[in-house]
Parts: C-alpha cells; sequence; structure tokens
C-alpha cells in the first residue's frame, strides 16, 4: 500500500494552492491556443498554407516534448514554486514575441521558446498536488487545474477572433503574452517561505530524492511507467487534434462564421471542463468508499478514452451541428479520462519521482502533439477533407485505452542510494527502482 500522503485535515492552504494551479493553467492553454485562433485569418491573409500552419502548429512540440523529462527531474530537484514561477516567466515573454515574428523561420522560434518555457507546468502542478494533498482529494485539485486547461482553451477561442479582427495579430499576441504575468505577483507571495515544506496541516520537509537525469530517463525500462507514457500518448494525440485544429476545422469544412466559430469553439470546452471536475469528483469519491485506487482510476481513463471515439462518426456525418454535437461528447469523453490520467501517475509512483514520471508522461503526449497537428493537415491539404485525420485519432483512442489497461500494473518506488535493489519489472531487471502491486 502506498504511503497515506499528507493529512486530510482541512487547510485553506491548500485550496489557495488549487486556485493558483487552475488559474495557471487558465493562462498557459489561452497563451498556448493564440495561434491556433489566429490560422485561418493567417492562411486567409496568404502568410501561410494550411499545410504550412500544421508545422507551425506542430513546432511548439518540438522543444515542449523534449524539454519534458529534464522539467520534471527539475521540477523533483528544486520544487515546483521556483520552476514554475521561472517557466512561466519565460513562456509569457515567448507569446509576447510571437506578435513581432515575421516569416515561416521567426514564428517557428517563438513557438519553439514557448514550448520550452511551458514543459514545467505540468510536471510543477502534479508535484505541488501530490505533496500538498491526500489520495483522497488528489482528483478533485486535479480536476480542478486541468479545468483551468479548458477554460484557457475556450476563453481563447471566445474572444480571440474578436481581438484580432478588432486590433490586428500583433496587439493579440502582445496582451496574452504580457497580462497573463500578473499571476506571478500571488504565486511568488504564495510559495514564499514554504518551497520545500508539505502544505498541510501535517507539514513537515519533504525529502527530495530525484533520480539522477539519466535515471530518470532509464524509468522507462518500468512496465507501468511505458504504459503511462503510450496511453497519454493515445489521449494527447485526440487533444491536439482539438486544440490546433477545431477552429480551422469549423472554418474550412463546416462553413461556419467568426460568430459561430466563437460559440461552437469554445462551448465544447465548457462542457468537457464540468465533465473533468465531475469525473474527479467521482473517482475521489470511489476511493473513499474503499475501492482500490489504480482500478478505478484505470476504469474512468479506458471509458473516456473510448467516448472520444466519437470524433470518427463527427468527421462523417453530413449535419454540421450534429457534427459540433458529437465532437463535444466526444471532447467530454476526454474530459472523463483526463484527471484520472495524471492522479493515476500520483497512485503509482513513490511522490518523490511523481515530477519526473509526469514529465515522461508528458513527453509521451506531446510526442502526439507533434505528430497530430502537421499529420491532420497534412491529410486535410491532399484529401480536401478532414474525415480521414479524424478516423486515424480513432484508432490511435482505441490503442491508448489498451495500454492503460495492460501495462499499468506496478507500483514505482525509487530505492536509495545505499539500498539499490533488482526487481523483476515486466520480465526485465531495472536497477535504482522497487517494483510492488499499486493500491
Amino acid at each position: 500500500m502506498a504511503p497515506a500522503g499528507p493529512s486530510s485535515s482541512p487547510s485553506p492552504t491548500r485550496f489557495w494552492l488549487a486556485a493558483l494551479l487552475a488559474l495557471g493553467m487558465v493562462c498557459c492553454y489561452a497563451q498556448r491556443g493564440t495561434l491556433s485562433v489566429a490560422a485561418p485569418f493567417m492562411i486567409e491573409q496568404g502568410r501561410v498554407s494550411t499545410a504550412e500552419m500544421g508545422l507551425l502548429l506542430s513546432a511548439f512540440f518540438w522543444s515542449y516534448s523534449f524539454m519534458q523529462v529534464p522539467a520534471g527531474w527539475l521540477v523533483d530537484r528544486v520544487g515546483a514554486g521556483r520552476a514554475y514561477a521561472v517557466g512561466f516567466a519565460f513562456w509569457s515573454l515567448a507569446a509576447a514575441g510571437t506578435g513581432f515574428a515575421r516569416g515561416p523561420g521567426a514564428l517557428v522560434a517563438a513557438r519553439v521558446s514557448l514550448g520550452v518555457g511551458q514543459s514545467v507546468a505540468f510536471p510543477a502542478s502534479a508535484s505541488a498536488a501530490a505533496h500538498s494533498f491526500p489520495d483522497d482529494e488528489r482528483g478533485l485539485v486535479t480536476a480542478t487545474y486541468l479545468s483551468g486547461v479548458r477554460l484557457g482553451q475556450a476563453l481563447v477561442s471566445a474572444v480571440g477572433a474578436f481581438l484580432i479582427a478588432s486590433y490586428g495579430l500583433r496587439a493579440f499576441f502582445l496582451a496574452s503574452g504580457i497580462v497573463p504575468m500578473l499571476w506571478l505577483l500571488p504565486w511568488s507571495r504564495f510559495w514564499a517561505g514554504r518551497e520545500g515544506a508539505r502544505l498541510s496541516s501535517d507539514s513537515g520537509p519533504v525529502r527530495r530524492e530525484a533520480l539522477s537525469l539519466a535515471g530518470s530517463v532509464a524509468l522507462l525500462q518500468h512496465r507501468t511507467v511505458l504504459g503511462i507514457l503510450l496511453g497519454f500518448f493515445a489521449f494527447d494525440y485526440a487533444w491536439y487534434v482539438y486544440v490546433n485544429w477545431l477552429p480551422g476545422y469549423l472554418v474550412m469544412e463546416r462553413k461556419f462564421g467568426p460568430a459561430e466559430v466563437s460559440l461552437y469553439g469554445s462551448v465544447p470546452y465548457v462542457a468537457m471542463t464540468v465533465v473533468i471536475l465531475l469525473s474527479g469528483f467521482l473517482s475521489d469519491w470511489l476511493v473513499r468508499r474503499g475501492h482500490a485506487e489504480t482500478k478505478v482510476r484505470k476504469a474512468l481513463i479506458a471509458t473516456g478514452l473510448l467516448v472520444a471515439c466519437l470524433i470518427v462518426p463527427a468527421g462523417l456525418v453530413r449535419d454540421r451541428m450534429t457534427a459540433v454535437w458529437l465532437m463535444t461528447a466526444s471532447l467530454c469523453g476526454l474530459g472523463i479520462a483526463s484527471p484520472n490520467t495524471w492522479t493515476l501517475t500520483q497512485a503509482v509512483c513513490a511522490r518523490s519521482i511523481v515530477g519526473t514520471v509526469s514529465g515522461i508522461q508528458n513527453f509521451g503526449g506531446n510526442v502526439g502533439g507533434i505528430i497530430a497537428p502537421a499529420l491532420t493537415g497534412y491529410i486535410a491539404h491532399r484529401t480536401g477533407s478532414f474525415a480521414p485525420a479524424l478516423g486515424i485519432t480513432g484508432v490511435v483512442l482505441v490503442a491508448g485505452a489498451l495500454a492503460y489497461v495492460l501495462l499499468v500494473s506496478r507500483r514505482v518506488d525509487p530505492a536509495g542510494p545505499a539500498a539499490w535493489v533488482r526487481a523483476g519489472v515486466g520480465g526485465r531487471s531495472a536497477r535504482g527502482w522497487t517494483s510492488a502491486p499499486p493500491p
């Protein structure tokens, strides 16, 4: 059985942390989504082709993906508060600089820089949650900050087109980078004097026993870590098809106007946000009722990924409103899975390596982020339709559900330097961690 985690005694400090994590994700995803909102305008103005925009949208993930493991390792080394603050400031400046980029090369550089900074967001959030909340609360707190992800996307989808039409692309990008930096003030104030300590009522020093960077990469030998990586690849592949191409899909294939895109490009994310919160609450309730945490979270992940396969018929139906509602239901399926993908990682890993394994998880997911926008744009460009690309997304989702169900089965626990062990991991030997059934 895993350690119980921080005390479940109520603590206002924990609730402030949950609110800041959620607001940080709102800013993060609003800034990340600016290019997808600007894409139809840039394509219409002849600045880039559809295929070139697919490449630009994927450029963010080149750095974001491959920085995940170093970012997670850094979070475990220096703490979530410091790492998140530095990353947030860096990526906000990169977001603002996008408005001054001229030509594909400069746009790629701005998006790559944005990816470097934002690579710290999820490892830092997961580490803060794991160290500061008990097991039967982390589903809801994770759902809370993940709701910020979807609200950020909904926010930029709702107001982005209006701001671009009213003030131009440069002002839109500049405001999206500068205004969110106000978040750094309460975040830095909150963490002052708290870094390295638990925030619950049993506060005490948190052990910093992060693996070496090479040891972090070696965790991929563990069957459970591999399953998390592959499963989250599938989740994020589908998610980034929506994030990067939903506005363009509604404009180019379903022929919606700007006002309709603002509405139907944002409502699905609002519905998804509600489902995320309900899923987090439900999973925590089931854990409190005595059900095994790992089984609960795996079951909800698999169910959600299968519901998300409604993206396939959404691309095939003739009626455009039916397509919108099917896509909304598909995003709600991702919402069922979403909080449980991150809390499952916390459940099967020792808290001292949650940041590291969360980085590995997000690396796998964002390899999907590299592939999905470019492949979707290429297929739409060559075939004149998004339907084949949406069909591929359904296949990936089914494979992801199988990876979670079949591979995630053993707990990952690092051993201290004086207690190296050799433990069987999925039929292999792995030095530096123990393997035991998860709770």
